[in-house]
């Protein structure tokens, strides 16, 4: 019998921190969308979670490229 192959993760542990905080602020009414945040206020729960992996991405978060 092989050994299990461990599977590594495709985000860190930072990316979902930051997802987490991107959701409670939709959840608050708090998180803007668009350059500043003054594209209007964020509705959708996929725009959340958008917007979370954004900015885990400029903090530098091990998060994937975006899919083009």
């Amino acid at each position: 019998m092989a050994g299990k192959k461990k599977s590594s993760r495709k985000y860190g542990e930072a990316a979902s921190k930051s997802v987490k905080s991107a959701m409670h602020r939709e959840k608050k009414g708090t998180l803007k969308s668009g350059k500043g945040g003054k594209g209007g206020t964020v509705k959708s729960r996929k725009q959340a979670i958008a917007i979370g992996l954004s900015e885990a991405r400029e903090k530098g978060a091990k998060v994937p490229e975006k899919a083009a």
